[in-house]
Parts: structure tokens; sequence; C-alpha cells
């Protein structure tokens, strides 16, 4: 979900946010011989898509390992059957030197044998620690924060420099690119982002929503470097977009929701305007993950965070097929990069977010890491997924879950991570036991 709802929500520790894009190009009549092209392609694929969905029942009975009975009193090998140590144990495949300089999290989604599963957490910049509540107090304003080069490297770095992590995310909101495709939106307090005029007519659609204007983003590419010239490959600088579901809820509704029924209305009665859409964001999301790409992120993660409240028959038609298009705009241009998919509450999902074709699937804590494994397929690398709220408890507790979940994710294609974002209340030495237990573990 959004950083930015996250920001407005929080009144405990709440900071005061303050409050372009290029002109619009229609696409109505199209003129040139390019534009009719273009104009004719998303027609046919908005008429048929070639996405080849699984048919699987939400009450299939899974099949998985029984979950382990766990004491915190027994030892942590015995518990698991896994061990902790500071030294590597030797690898069974040698690797190249190219291989060999790539960064742990991009081995491992790329499925390769390695020694340890790289570990990083969802939101991990963020209000746990104290360093980014001393600079938000100074910088008030997420925008600015988030929009600023300077000021998102040093936030992306700040769990870095902590914690050592696998994986350095770029602190950044997926409604960034919104401004540069016509969309404009703003902070309030207590209100989260607020789109200044919500789409709701396929007028709006044609004319307001163009191009990604990649000149409204410097930003981005300069904490990008930033963050590669800094971490070099003892960690992989990840990249991340919104989906075109979760970011067409907030171009429709105009803001944050809990029943998103403007937006479900409109994808009952005038499933036209939806569909035009979200073929437009699809194309603009794929450039800006490929600017991400060119500007230093060696992986990128979509959050397509309210799909999951979507049927599974709605999913097929309003999230999956516009997935599937951002897979295969950005795999033509960068094929060897890794993408990776998160949907909060997705579990009932997982078999269609591995059909859109991404890399690695993230999964959720609602669902057991070993039912997960039995319905994906064997070639599928999966992250996640303890509960955020598991960093609550003590340090033998914290280590047995970890390592519980490592076990069941199995040797290779794991990425350790949270089944959502860390909680901002989080104990910041619980985050480093955490990331610790990740770092100490040999398989």
């Amino acid at each position: 979900s959004s950083f930015a709802k996250e920001d407005a929500l929080l009144k405990s520790r709440s900071f005061s946010p303050s409050t372009q894009s290029r002109h619009s190009r229609s696409t109505n009549p199209p003129k040139t011989q390019k534009d009719k092209k273009q104009f004719k392609d998303m027609a046919a694929f908005i008429a048929s898509t070639s996405l080849s969905i699984p048919t699987t029942s939400t009450s299939t009975s899974f099949v998985g390992t029984k979950p382990a009975v766990l004491s915190v009193s027994t030892p942590l090998s015995k518990r698991t059957g896994l061990s902790m140590t500071t030294k590597a144990s030797p690898s069974t495949k040698h690797a190249d030197a190219s291989t060999a300089a790539m960064p742990l999290l991009v081995k491992a989604a790329k499925g390769m044998q390695i020694e340890r599963p790289p570990v990083w957490m969802m939101r991990q910049a963020g209000r746990y620690m104290k360093v980014y509540r001393d600079l938000a107090e100074k910088h008030t304003s997420f925008r600015e924060r988030s929009e600023t080069a300077d000021l998102s490297t040093e936030i992306s770095l700040q769990p870095w420099y902590a914690f050592k992590p696998d994986g350095v995310i770029l602190f950044s909101d997926i409604l960034t690119p919104l401004p540069g495709m016509g969309i404009n939106f703003d902070i309030l307090e207590d209100k989260g982002p607020i789109i200044d005029k919500p789409i709701r007519s396929l007028d709006q659609v044609k004319n307001t929503v163009h191009e990604l204007d990649l000149n409204t983003l410097p930003f981005v590419r300069e904490t990008l470097q930033s963050l590669r010239k800094t971490v070099g490959n003892e960690a992989t600088v990840l990249g991340f977009v919104g989906a075109p579901y979760t970011l067409a809820t907030y171009c429709i509704e105009g803001k944050t929701s809990k029943s998103y029924l403007t937006l479900k209305k409109m994808m009952y009665n005038e499933p036209a305007i939806v569909h035009a859409l979200l073929s437009k964001i699809a194309m603009n999301i794929a450039e800006y993950a490929c600017y991400q790409i060119e500007s230093g992120a060696q992986a990128v993660q979509m959050f397509d965070s309210w799909a999951g409240v979507l049927s599974p028959i709605d999913y097929d038609v309003f999230a999956a097929p516009y997935q599937k298009m951002f897979v295969d705009a950005v795999k033509a241009k960068h094929p060897d990069v890794p993408l990776i998919i998160y949907i909060s509450q997705g579990a009932v999902l997982l078999d269609r977010m591995e059909a859109a074709g991404f890399d690695v699937v993230s999964v959720d804590w609602t669902i057991d890491m070993a039912d997960a494994r039995a319905r994906l397929k064997p070639t599928t690398k999966v992250q996640g997924n303890m509960d955020p709220a598991f960093l609550y408890g003590n340090k033998a507790g914290i280590e047995s879950r970890i390592l519980d979940t490592i076990k069941k994710a199995g040797r290779t294609g794991h990425i350790v991570n949270l089944g959502h974002g860390v909680m901002p209340t989080t104990p910041e030495e619980n985050v480093k036991i955490y990331f610790d237990t990740v770092r100490n573990f040999r398989y």
C-alpha cells in the first residue's frame, strides 16, 4: 500500500506533510500511422487477452508439510533441523566470475544455489527507526522526503547502515509517477493521498492521462544511482512500482477507500473506462520500471496492494491481464532483471500471481509457507512471509519463526521478508535480531 497512506493514518507519530507534467496527449483520433497502430493494439488487447489463468478452486485442500510445533525452550537446531553459524558451508556449485559478483538477492530470485537466503523488509526505511523520525521532524512533508534525491537516498540507506539487509529499496511511493502521466495528487494530514480530479469518464482517460514524462522524475534516477554507488553489489538495489489496478483505485476513487465502491460500480457498469485507464497505466508503469532499472535498480517489486479485495473472477479481468502487460513490456527490454509481485491478502491468488510471469511471488502471512510452496510450481521463487507482529515477540520466538519459515521454503529460490510492511512501533532491537538471524544462518 501507499507509504503516504501510512504517514497520514498514524496519528501517534504524524508529521504534517505540505503540499510537471507534460502537455496532455490525446489518443482520439489517432493521426499518425504509429498512433493508429498503438490504438489498434490497445483495443485488441482489451478485447481479448492471451493470459492463461489456472482454474483453481478457492476451496482446494492444500497439500503441504504439517507446520511444526515449536517450543522456544528447545535449541534452535533441534527445533528446525537447520543451523545457524558464522561460517559459510562449501558450495556444491562453482559460479563463474559474473555470477560471483551478483548480489545474493538476485541469485535467489534466479533460483541459484546459495549458502543462505537473502533478507530484507518491506518498509524497512521508516518510522520504527529513530533516525528516520528525527529526520522527519525536520522535513515534515512526505513528498519532500521521497522526492528530494539527497533525502530519499539518506532514508533508503538508514537501514543499510544499521542492519546490512541484502536488499536496499528505493524510498518512494507508488503514487510518485502519477503527475508525470497527467494525474496530480497531494497528501493531506489525516487523509492520505488526494487526487485533484478523479478519473470518471472515458474522455478524461483519453485527454488527461498521457504517456509518462520521465523528465518529471529526475530524483528517482539520482537516488538509485547514489544507492548503487554506495552499496555496490553488497546488496541488491530494489526499485518498485504500483500495479495498474492498485493505482487505478486511487485515480478513480480520488482517495483511499475501504470498499472501492466507486471503482467497482464502474467495473460492472462502464468497464471500457476502467480497461482504457488500466492499459495506459500498465504501459506507463512498465516504462517507469525500465527507467528505474536503467538508473541502477537490480530488481523491481510490484505492489498490487488492493488486488486482494477482488474476487478471483474480477482479478482475472481487471488485474491479471495488466500485470502481464507490465511484465511482458519490462522483460522485452530487460529480460534478466528479476520482477517480484506482492499482493496483500493475496493467498487465494497465488496461482494467478504466478501465471502473470513474475520471477518471484511474495507471500503474505495468511498462508503457511509450506502450503504456498505446494501450490506453486517448483521453479517459482518465493518471498516472505512472517506476520510483521511477530517482531514484537522475544528473541527465541523471533529466531524460531524465521528458521521455521526458511525450512518450509526450501534451499533455493527464497527471499526472507515479512508478509507486509514492518510496523512503525516495532522495537529496533528486534529488527536487528531478525536480520542477524538470517545473516548468520547457513543451509
